[in-house]
């Protein structure tokens, strides 16, 4: 998740201004930027780019998902302690069961630290991605005649 957040971010920093520029560049050599075919095309650049802003945020979103459901995962295993604990000694040995709950809360604390933090990101991925898509479509200025 922490590797797709990073590629994005660098994405964002580094590739995507050229890429607008790229985009740019292409509506601006056009001669006809007025007829039908002209407002595909523009309508053609400005999805190439928001396809581009738009790729691995999904990805980022189903990882942040399954955080919290790892951390559930550790808090069952957490939890067969305590009941292997209780098979055992027959009755509640209170010491030998707090290891068990112990082991079961740090791996739910653990998923939900890193879903908040993954969704704190995810979030503000999402609204540069789409801000940079209204901003590359704002530039790519239709001639009317």
């Amino acid at each position: 998740m922490w590797t797709l957040i990073l590629e994005r971010f660098w994405y964002f920093r580094l590739v995507q201004p050229e890429r607008a520029r790229e985009a740019l560049a292409a509506w601006s050599a056009r001669g006809d930027q007025s007829s039908w075919n002209a407002h595909q095309i523009r309508r053609l650049l400005i999805s190439q780019v928001q396809q581009e802003l738009d790729s691995g945020l999904n990805m980022v979103k189903t990882l942040v998902a399954l955080c919290p459901l790892l951390g559930l995962l550790g808090t069952v295993t957490g939890m067969i302690e305590v009941f292997d604990v209780m098979a055992i000694s027959g009755s509640g040995n209170a010491r030998a069961m707090a290891s068990g709950v112990s082991k079961a809360t740090i791996p739910t604390m653990a998923g939900m630290v890193a879903a908040l933090s993954g969704l704190v990101f995810s979030v503000q991925l999402e609204r540069f991605a789409r801000d940079e898509g209204q901003r590359v479509a704002d530039r790519l200025i239709i001639v009317h005649q």
